[in-house]
């Protein structure tokens, strides 16, 4: 996900997962300025360089589209942060260290993408990742503290009925949202079982393959020879330097746990079947490997079996017998189908609705199958490869469908309701900012005096 930012009200609730998020890694590129204390809030104290150093990053990235108030934006945000993180403490909020492992792995892999790579990252630094990771731990842990705690401030809210009426009917006609067509899409799956024979089948196999590699055959020739991986075949079985989390959880446990350049893992069962794994260069959080994959096969007679699966709950579905999210609940065969309710999630927006252009980039196939679909309506049971390749049944479901049209509460409720409920949480945070400034100290520099952002923030003396 790429960072950006908008230029909005000063206590937009976006802020803790936009600029400050985003901008921490690249600090070091900052011209170099006579720095100076720009911001006070109590006992915590913003430089200049800090708010130069994001706003160079920025600008870098976006070039003209940077607002024009943006260092404004960044001031204010990096000082309601040190609320936060005040507020964070008195309440004994806790960020497992894990948690913030998780968060550095993330900023590492998107910042190394944008210099190029983790050696460009390292080169730019003049330091090692574990280094990189030591110097900016403490200020991402302080980050998501105060995120944290702003979701504490609004987790409760929740609008009723009479609110989204309000909302909406505030809107001035004519600035009343246009929507394109959208459709809401469900789906339940159902997956071929593997036969136990079939599973023992692979796992002697890829044994077989572990002891000819460990005997010294030459591995790159054995993926060659047998690996079912189509990515990677052709190379050997070599992956290509990947980063820490880009990878499915067991092999990577198994790869990461290599310590020396042709050292070969056990037997390795992850997502896509059985691997054996070979360390062929390891660079701080980066590893290169070779693997052979073994995948465990489907017969015709399986898939068979999923399509009566899929039939029987077709047919009480189109009878009215059971519900979509039961059938869900009960049949879907997919951990995340299951857990998103059997609902498609839209990449793009984060709900659930998609347009068509967006449906298709999504699945194509999908496209065709609710062409003749209307609204309440489900597919016949039909065949689908899903990201792996693998073949599976699935029942399609027609939740919703709308002509393009302006926003309408009949259509489109469950959009103002999203955007009232953001709303009030904005107006909570607002109102939480407001009185806690009232209760500090606070200083902000001459130079950013005239900015709106800035006027709540202008006090110079203590309160009780």
């Amino acid at each position: 996900m790429r960072c950006k930012t908008k230029s909005s009200k000063p206590t937009d609730m976006r802020f803790i997962t936009t600029i400050l998020l985003c901008l921490i890694f690249l600090s070091v590129s900052a011209q170099k300025v006579v720095d100076k204390i720009v911001g006070v809030v109590n006992d915590k104290i913003i430089l200049l360089s800090d708010i130069e150093s994001q706003y160079l990053q920025y600008t870098q990235e976006y070039g003209s589209n940077a607002p024009a108030n943006l260092k404004c934006e960044l001031l204010d945000q990096a000082m309601t942060q040190k609320l936060l993180l005040a507020q964070s403490i008195l309440d004994s909020v806790v960020i497992a260290d894990e948690d913030v492992d998780n968060e550095l792995d993330k900023r590492i892999r998107y910042f190394s993408n944008m210099t190029g790579g983790i050696e460009k990252l390292e080169e730019y630094y003049g330091k090692s990742i574990v280094e990189i990771k030591d110097e900016f731990r403490t200020e991402i842990r302080d980050q998501m503290q105060a995120s944290r705690e702003q979701q504490n401030i609004i987790g409760d809210a929740n609008v009723n009925p009479s609110e989204v009426k309000k909302y909406f009917s505030d809107i001035p006609a004519d600035s009343l949202p246009y929507y394109d067509a959208e459709v809401q899409i469900g789906q339940i799956i159902f997956i071929p079982q593997v036969t136990p024979e079939m599973k023992q089948f692979a796992i002697d196999k890829i044994k077989e393959l572990s002891n000819r590699a460990n005997k010294g055959e030459d591995f790159a020739t054995l993926a060659s020879l047998y690996s079912e991986d189509p990515a990677s075949i052709d190379k050997g079985g070599e992956l290509g330097f990947v980063n820490r989390g880009d990878l499915d959880p067991n092999f990577e446990g198994a790869a990461f746990s290599l310590k020396v350049p042709g050292q070969i893992s056990d037997v390795v069962e992850s997502s896509f079947g059985y691997h054996i794994i070979q360390l062929i260069e390891r660079r701080g959080e980066r590893i290169n490997v070779r693997h052979i994959l073994i995948t465990p096969k489907t017969t015709t007679f399986d898939l068979t079996k999923a399509q009566l699966r899929a039939d029987t709950v077709y047919q009480n579905l189109i009878a009215g017998k059971i519900s979509f999210s039961d059938a869900v609940n009960n049949f879907s065969e997919d951990a995340e189908n299951k857990n998103n309710g059997g609902m498609l999630v839209n990449n793009k927006s984060g709900n659930t609705f998609f347009t068509i252009p967006d449906l298709g980039d999504y699945d194509k196939s999908l496209v065709f199958t609710i062409a003749n679909l209307k609204a309440g309506q489900f597919s016949k049971p039909e065949v689908f490869r899903d990201n792996s390749g693998k073949m599976m049944y699935r029942i399609v479901y027609m939740k919703t469908e709308s002509v393009a049209h302006k926003g309408n509460m009949k259509d489109d409720y469950d959009k103002f309701q999203s955007a009232a409920l953001s709303q009030k949480q904005t107006d909570i945070f607002t109102e939480w900012v407001k009185e806690k400034i009232a209760r500090s100290f606070t200083f902000i520099d001459p130079q950013f005096s005239d900015c709106d952002s800035m006027l709540k923030w202008k006090q110079t003396a203590q309160k009780p």
